[in-house]
């Protein structure tokens, strides 16, 4: 996996990396020991507090006990600045512009924790390629050079292959379709290795999973999925925000939860100075 500092970070050569190299790349020096530190703090607590909301964790055991070592925090935007800073960051965004298209948006923002002992995953693709198992849901002729996602895993505890960092296989972004066992993906795979501040950038279509984390301590990071703006997002952000939360966010913000983009929208009933260039 390719590393790139902040400064270095040319959107240009990245997205040629997501789309046809490894298909995940790592930037270094994105935030501040402060910010990870203050992102950690709000998940620790938070995810103290939810234990047994769902976690969307493909693969986990199902045993008793299991839910209490992996841990989601949803609705990261409205508990702390620090996730909105971190979800528009300049750097981010002009990567992410020129590889799913100048009005990108956001699908989901949330914080995933694995407490020591926690448990992997299986090898899968993610939203909205995830049932990929089943070709027939998807449209006919879709390909690899066409992305509908990205997403951004922030870093903040060592991501080591002791604490189970996220494994994932070069260059299968471009088969485009769910791996099997014949794959042999745990054969093969690489880890997205970091430290607290790093950001792993990847193509959604590129096989991964989280490993067990044998470590002594926990594995929190940020996960956040981008989209193009016509993909419905997973998750319902907007719904979820308090209106003084939406008036007051900035232009880049307002893009990333969709609400530049009016589709749905009841035309019968639209204004026509609404409509105006959407024919």
């Amino acid at each position: 996996m390719r590393s790139f500092t902040a400064q270095a970070a040319n959107p240009k050569i990245i997205v040629e990396e997501l789309l046809r190299g490894a298909g995940a790349v790592r930037i270094t020096g994105l935030f501040s020991d402060a910010e990870v530190a203050e992102a950690r703090q709000i998940i620790m607590a938070h995810s103290e507090a939810a234990a047994e909301k769902v976690t969307h964790f493909q693969g986990a055991a199902e045993e008793s006990g299991t839910i209490n070592l992996q841990r989601r925090v949803w609705n990261l935007l409205a508990k702390g600045q620090v996730f909105s800073t971190m979800a528009a960051h300049p750097v981010l965004m002009a990567v992410l512009r020129r590889f799913l298209g100048r009005e990108v948006i956001m699908g989901s923002i949330a914080a995933n924790r694995i407490l020591p002992g926690g448990p992997g995953q299986e090898p899968h693709v993610d939203y909205p390629y995830w049932d990929f198992h089943d070709p027939e849901s998807h449209p006919m002729g879709l390909n690899a050079s066409f992305p509908m996602n990205a997403q951004v895993s922030i870093i903040l505890d060592p991501f080591t292959e002791e604490s189970g960092a996220t494994a994932f296989l070069p260059g299968s972004q471009q088969e485009l379709r769910y791996p099997t066992e014949e794959d042999r993906f745990f054969d093969r795979c690489e880890r997205m290795l970091g430290d607290p501040g790093d950001v792993v950038l990847f193509y959604g279509a590129v096989w991964h999973c989280a490993m067990p984390n044998r470590a002594a301590h926990d594995r929190n990071a940020v996960l956040i999925q981008y989209l193009p703006k016509w993909v419905k997002p997973m998750e319902d952000m907007p719904a979820a925000l308090p209106a003084d939360f939406i008036a007051a966010a900035p232009p880049d913000l307002r893009q990333l939860l969709g609400l530049n983009y009016p589709y749905p929208e009841v035309l019968d009933a639209a204004q026509a100075g609404n409509t105006e260039g959407r024919v």
